[in-house]
């Protein structure tokens, strides 16, 4: 087996890339021919931090993973690859000598989605890693394709932590919230309480990008994970302009807002902390600002004016 390059060529659409993770170069020889004659193109690497490397350079389809290794061992490492959320999506299965459950419970605690028992036995190691790549290709493709509808995809884990996002939901979430740690956290936040409360909204401004960013829980899956649909809607700037001209309070916009959405003034003062008083003289400044007289007319003006309406 000769050693992989740094910059390895770029595999074809047709040829799963696959990493073999073992300090055995006799196991990493074998599943070198063996994927080979397969029509796999392989990455090899002999611990950990080799591994870490090589998806640094191309992420694999999928990987076969050593359970036992110097230093970091394969259970650490594969919660490393699910950890990251532009490698998640990687199907890891786990190569053990180790016959009893608890391990084999480790390996799936981790991240790892089968195992295989050494010493190996090629059919099964092939016909198990066909399966887990055809299928996380097959899920990856659907969860990308709702990009192309202008839509982004977001995958959470069971206790809440983003496992896959799709190019789309990511772009959006870092004009949202930015890039930095702090900001990851409060994106995490804002998709956890989408999947709390069913729907959740953010304001995105970022250049030229303006609008309102929705998610939507679209309902729990295997394992616990759940689906969160984004979707962008852009702000109309010349309302937006005129919104700023009326000149309304955040407080009157606030009361505009759910007024415009069918709430009561009583609801509305339940809502928003105040008396039914305070709603009333809000809506009287309201009115007199957009020129109005009716409830449906200040209404009629809110669902243009506020894209939250």
């Amino acid at each position: 087996m000769t050693p992989w390059p740094d910059n390895p060529p770029a595999a074809t659409t047709t040829q799963p890339v696959i990493l073999v993770v073992d300090d055995s170069l006799d196991t990493l020889r074998m599943l070198d021919d063996a994927l080979v004659d397969e029509g796999y193109v392989v990455l090899a690497a002999r611990d950990a931090q080799e591994a870490l490397a090589r998806f640094e350079v191309a992420i694999p389809d999928g990987v076969l993973l050593d359970a036992v290794m110097p230093g970091m061992d394969g259970f650490e490492l594969c919660q490393r690859i699910k950890a990251t959320p532009a490698w998640s999506h990687v199907p890891v299965l786990f190569m053990t000598g180790l016959s009893e459950s608890e391990p084999l419970l480790r390996g799936f605690a981790s991240g790892g989605v089968d195992y295989v028992v050494k010493p190996l036995r090629i059919p099964e190691v092939m016909a198990r890693l066909a399966t887990h790549v055809r299928n996380a290709r097959v899920a990856r493709l659907a969860q990308e394709a709702v990009d192309v509808a202008g839509m982004g995809t977001v995958v959470l884990d069971s206790p809440g932590r983003v496992a896959w996002r799709s190019p789309q939901a990511m772009v959006w979430l870092q004009q949202a919230f930015g890039t930095d740690a702090a900001a990851q956290t409060a994106a995490a936040h804002w998709l956890a309480a989408a999947r709390r409360d069913g729907t959740a909204q953010a304001n995105v401004a970022q250049g030229a990008v303006q609008g309102r960013l929705l998610a939507r829980h679209l309902g729990q899956g295997s394992l616990g994970e759940s689906m969160l649909l984004l979707s962008l809607t852009p702000v109309d700037q010349a309302a937006a302009q005129r919104l700023r001209e009326v000149a309304l309070t955040p407080r009157e916009t606030e009361v505009l807002s759910w007024l415009a959405k069918g709430k009561t003034n009583r609801d509305i003062a339940d809502i928003l902390g105040m008396s039914h008083r305070t709603v009333n003289k809000h809506l009287e400044h309201v009115f007199e600002k957009l020129g109005v007289e009716t409830r449906s007319a200040a209404a009629a003006i809110a669902g243009k004016l506020l894209p939250q309406a």
